[in-house]
């Protein structure tokens, strides 16, 4: 027989609020995704995983990001040329 953590019961709308003890469980906070599984009468709460999350730096970047200081640096030079250009 399953264990029984904590109940709830069903609103007027017929939704439930997860106890806090199965969200520590299944590591879910407000906003995350859940899936419910039918299995014969019984119905299992599965946390979705983010796909963000799940795929974050499996792509590798074209080039390398950009070093702005260096980019500053350029830029200021262009424009201390440009300003000499004019005496």
């Amino acid at each position: 027989m399953p264990k029984v953590i904590n109940r709830t019961a069903l609103t007027r709308k017929s939704q439930i609020t997860l106890p806090k003890k199965i969200r520590e469980i299944l590591k879910v906070k407000p906003g995350d995704q859940i899936s419910f599984q039918i299995e014969g009468n019984e119905v299992k709460v599965v946390p979705v995983p983010s796909l963000l999350k799940e795929n974050f730096g499996k792509v590798k970047p074209r080039r390398m990001p950009e070093e702005f200081k260096e980019l500053r640096r350029d830029f200021e030079e262009g424009v201390g040329k440009e300003a000499l250009k004019g005496l």
